[in-house]
């Protein structure tokens, strides 16, 4: 009985330190991917996407919310990239989602790019220097969840469009974090690729494959990622499959309107790197 309990606690044993040891060689793939630089940047891996991009792949109320923002407002931006979604509405000619033509406001809000690189351009720097102190940064070398509430502050309106949410190791405390920086009846909009959607009516795009994010509960059954997000106390979500997209994306639109924010905790059971990378979680038990 003793060999065949040593014999089971070696198995599971090693079995965890073959898990660990995948787990550590994805992260360092990811890591790879993250700091690539020119021609050795994977394709998938889009760091350019301007604020007409957003505006096409998040909900529609994304622009109403950038919209309304004034001077004293503030927007975060994760996973910015360049950052170049900011300079546009630093620099164009009128506010997104204003269908009146009329000119933009003669001063926006401030905006904060948070990037885990470093990708910022001369045009970045330009623009910086022409506007006033802080009326943009940028944050890099740094997850979200380093940050803290004193460092960065309090936002109306927070965006992630492939960013953090969809590459994030630690899911639950990436959005307990978001939900912290945000201030009450802000909205944090975000994306996933490749997601099993709240209707349900899509499949896996790649044939084989799994859904790049996908969780479970304690006894193995699927818990959708928008019924994730809407099981969120102090928080409202509406959730918008977008079958144009290749691969298909889910759109969410998280909307604070209490303090007492509360996010079900994930485990993670499955990782491996990509652009974004393939993600399992299972429900923690309380």
């Amino acid at each position: 009985m003793l060999l065949v309990l040593h014999a089971l606690w070696l198995g599971s044993s090693h079995a965890a330190e073959s898990g660990s040891t995948r787990f550590t060689e994805e992260v360092s793939k990811q890591e790879s991917i993250y700091k690539s630089q020119g021609t050795q940047r994977p394709d998938g891996y889009v760091i350019d996407r301007n604020l007409s991009m957003y505006a096409e792949a998040l909900p529609a109320d994304f622009n109403r919310s950038l919209a309304n923002l004034g001077p004293k407002d503030r927007w975060m931006d994760i996973g910015a990239g360049m950052g170049q979604a900011i300079l546009d509405y630093c620099t164009q000619g009128s506010d997104p989602g204003r269908g009146d033509g009329r000119e933009r406001r003669s001063k926006k809000a401030q905006a904060v790019a948070i990037s885990i690189e470093d990708r910022r351009t001369p045009l970045w720097y330009e623009t910086a220097a022409s506007m006033g102190a802080n009326q943009i940064q940028y944050f890099f070398n740094r997850r979200l969840g380093e940050y803290s509430l004193e460092e960065l502050g309090q936002f109306q309106v927070i965006t992630d469009v492939i960013g953090g949410f969809s590459y994030a190791e630690n899911l639950s405390l990436f959005m307990e974090k978001v939900l912290g920086f945000l201030g009450t009846n802000g909205d944090f909009y975000t994306v996933l690729q490749d997601v099993h959607s709240e209707t349900g009516t899509n499949k896996p795009h790649y044939a084989g494959a799994p859904f790049l994010t996908e969780i479970n509960n304690a006894a193995g059954a699927e818990v959708k990622v928008c019924s994730w997000l809407k099981s969120i106390s102090c928080v409202e979500v509406t959730c918008e499959l977008k079958t144009a997209w290749i691969p298909p994306i889910e759109v969410y639109r998280v909307h604070k309107v209490c303090n007492d924010v509360a996010v079900p905790a994930l485990e993670q059971t499955h990782y491996m790197a990509g652009t974004p990378p393939e993600r399992g979680y299972q429900l923690k038990t309380n």
